[in-house]
């Protein structure tokens, strides 16, 4: 970790080469939401019968998969990570809060210079979904699997272990651009309105991520953190009256 009387990251660790386990983790995450195009899914009645619960379900087990390949692949950097951010806790505690409110001030600077906020189709299918299951199902899935996957793939893999082949600050575009991307491709066009919000995200995910020294852990963290945030808003504000 960081020392709290310094501002430049700590030198990047060394990583082992990829594994099949990492291989199959990335093909599971790509794999299977597009398999589910070719699946009759009309047939299914717990889908036709509630949509909204059935896309829950079908998100929840295409990623609790890549969640259990992942969890085996990289379990000896969660543990190393997590002993690294328990030698320091309360500096851990208190700058995950730090960097929740700069993550908040970048995703707005991006989204103001993309021309103002444009709700994507994701956000308003994560919307509907949280309209039509409690939150103690939700949060499993948007608290801890779910940035745990994108971490692993878009943090760990992309960067901590592609840099090992590739320049690091290309390792940090990529993890970038292609992070805010898949969170919409498929689902609308691609422009840079329509990504800013996932681009300011993905700008201090990367930035915590390399701070730490390519702490897997810390940047899961600071997502879990700010999802945790966007549950409880979404469940305890009336968001259409912010809009209207």
């Amino acid at each position: 970790m960081l020392r709290s009387s310094s501002v430049t990251p700590v030198k990047p660790r060394r990583f082992n080469r990829y594994t099949l386990a990492d291989t199959l983790a990335v093909v599971l995450y790509l794999g299977l939401p597009a398999a589910l195009v070719f699946l009759p899914l009309d047939r299914f009645a717990w889908l036709t019968r509630d949509p909204m619960f059935g896309s829950y379900l079908l998100n929840l087990v295409l990623y609790s998969a890549v969640f259990i390949v992942a969890i085996i692949a990289a379990r000896h950097y969660v543990a190393r990570d997590a002993r690294i951010l328990a030698t320091r806790p309360w500096f851990t505690l208190g700058i995950l809060p730090l960097l929740l409110v700069a993550m908040l001030i970048v995703t707005a600077i991006v989204v103001a210079a993309a021309g103002g906020v444009e709700v994507s189709v994701n956000q308003t299918g994560l919307e509907d979904m949280t309209a039509h299951v409690p939150w103690w199902l939700t949060a499993p899935l948007l608290v801890l699997v779910g940035p745990f996957v994108e971490e692993y793939i878009f943090r760990h893999l992309m960067i901590g272990k592609l840099s090992q082949y590739l320049n690091r600050w290309v390792c940090y575009a990529a993890s970038v651009v292609l992070f805010a991307a898949l969170h919409i491709a498929g689902r609308e066009a691609i422009t840079f309105q329509a990504l800013a919000p996932y681009l300011g995200l993905g700008l201090v995910l990367v930035f915590a991520y390399a701070w730490t020294a390519n702490n897997l852990m810390f940047s899961y963290s600071l997502h879990a953190l700010k999802n945790l945030l966007s549950v409880v808003l979404i469940y305890t504000v009336d968001l259409s009256s912010l809009t209207s």
